[in-house]
């Protein structure tokens, strides 16, 4: 550009603040010969994103003009890094206001919990619309004020479907199933949202049968049916689980044209996988023109859970060769296929793929799984040598962990590395009065080598 207005450097700045150039935009923004509002209020956003707030700030009281997106981009600066009281300080020195501006404190007092500051202000509010009681609803439920958010939306005038809704969600995320259903029952008018947030609360809380009714309920009404709508209903089938039922639903997919979506497939996949259809499951798979990790976890740890240790490792050979990248739930399930279908070396390439190919962090599932797969082939040393490892990594070990050591040790009657698990497991789990039965039963089945510990008490 030979001439460069006033935009072309803003937009070029802009550029160099998002590819993460920072040096060079703020050289750029020094050279300017003129500058707009615009200009400032990019440096502004820049400094702050980047944790700079004493910049941002020198930067903001040297502007020459300020409009109202300057003023409010450095009060969301301050509530962004809990300044909540200088961000109010400045917004009363603001000469106008708008919506946003009063919104972003509002919810900096709420992020924080002092609600009595959020509702002072809000009060004050000159013109409070529909938006503005949905953003304080909003803010009390996602800081888990459910009971204040219901007070206030009992005072809202608008009452619109958004509050209603978002304070149902509130109630379902705290597990007040009850409570969140009578909000959904209260409701003047119920959107497809709604229907679908009642439908999939009450899956998330194991009403699996009144989640069914309602979806049913729904159908009855003739009402919209989106792909969220399947997607809640699916997860409901698969927990029951439901195969027929889950079957009809595909066909209702299927002809409104909604399994074209990922995550409606994604949900079929797992509906099928923990119906133990694996057949149904992997041709759904292979249906889907598109595939994420959710798709591929499903399938993968479908098979891996349904004893089809070959062709869950088969399925994440595939996934290596896409574009998807495994993550921890992936690498569970591909581990437990391998230790299932006897593929010692194969889990252990895999277990260490998974530090050095991926970078992924281990945790005791993942540990968990490669103790059972050595512990069910014999090699109980080479368990013993993992459990050490995790100590000498300073990951502190889960009974589960043990427990598969113990368990190995049973197969195989080991008693002297039984009793080291034993130990271990009861120190985490004083209660745990199986262990005391496995291994009297390991005891006797390796010819009373040793005498079991006993359980402590008369």
């Amino acid at each position: 550009m030979p001439l460069k207005d006033v935009v072309s450097w803003n937009l070029v700045i802009a550029g160099l603040v998002k590819v993460g150039e920072f040096d060079k935009a703020e050289e750029l923004f020094r050279g300017m010969g003129v500058r707009d509002v615009a200009s400032w209020t990019i440096m502004i956003k820049a400094y702050l994103d980047a944790g700079r707030m004493v910049e941002a700030r020198e930067i903001f009281d040297d502007m020459p003009v300020k409009d109202t997106q300057a003023w409010n981009t450095m009060i969301s600066g301050y509530v962004e890094n809990k300044f909540v009281e200088i961000a109010e300080s400045l917004f009363h020195k603001m000469p106008e206001k708008d919506w946003n501006s009063w919104s972003v404190v509002i919810d900096g007092f709420v992020s924080i919990g002092r609600t009595n500051e959020a509702l002072r202000l809000f009060n004050e509010m000159p013109q409070k619309l529909q938006k503005s009681w949905n953003s304080i609803i909003w803010g009390f439920v996602k800081n888990g004020l459910v009971g204040e958010a219901h007070a206030i939306l009992e005072k809202n005038p608008f009452s619109g479907i958004v509050s209603w809704t978002n304070v149902m969600i509130g109630y379902f995320n705290m597990g007040e199933v009850e409570n969140a259903m009578k909000v959904f029952e209260l409701m003047a008018a119920r959107d497809t949202t709604a229907w679908n947030v009642a439908i999939f609360g009450l899956g998330e809380n194991d009403h699996i049968e009144d989640g069914i009714k309602l979806f049913i309920k729904m159908k009855e009404y003739d009402l919209p049916i989106d792909e969220a709508t399947f997607t809640s209903f699916l997860t409901l089938c698969s927990n029951l689980p439901s195969l027929n039922l889950g079957k009809q639903i595909h066909a209702e997919a299927i002809k409104v044209g909604i399994d074209c979506f990922t995550s409606v497939g994604n949900a079929f996949v797992t509906m099928y996988s923990r119906c133990g259809n694996m057949d149904s499951a992997l041709l759904q798979f292979n249906s889907m023109t598109c595939h994420d990790i959710i798709s591929w976890n499903s399938i993968i740890c479908g098979f891996a859970h349904h004893g089809h240790g070959e062709k869950a490792v088969e399925m994440f050979e595939r996934m290596r060769l896409s574009s998807a990248k495994p993550n921890q739930i992936t690498f569970v399930g591909v581990l437990s296929a391998c230790s299932h279908a006897g593929l010692v070396e194969r889990g252990k390439y895999y277990f260490n793929a998974m530090q050095n190919e991926y970078f992924l962090e281990l945790t005791n599932e993942h540990y968990t799984c490669m103790i059972d797969l050595l512990g069910r082939f014999g090699l109980i040393d080479e368990a013993m040598n993992l459990l050490n490892k995790m100590s000498i990594d300073g990951l502190e070990v889960h009974a589960s962990v043990w427990g598969a050591l113990l368990g190995a040790c049973r197969m195989h009657k080991n008693f002297l590395v039984a009793e080291i698990a034993g130990e271990k497991i009861l120190e985490l789990e004083p209660s745990n009065s199986g262990v005391y039965m496995i291994l009297a039963e390991i005891y006797l089945a390796s010819g009373g080598e040793k005498k079991p510990i006993t359980c402590g008490f008369a």
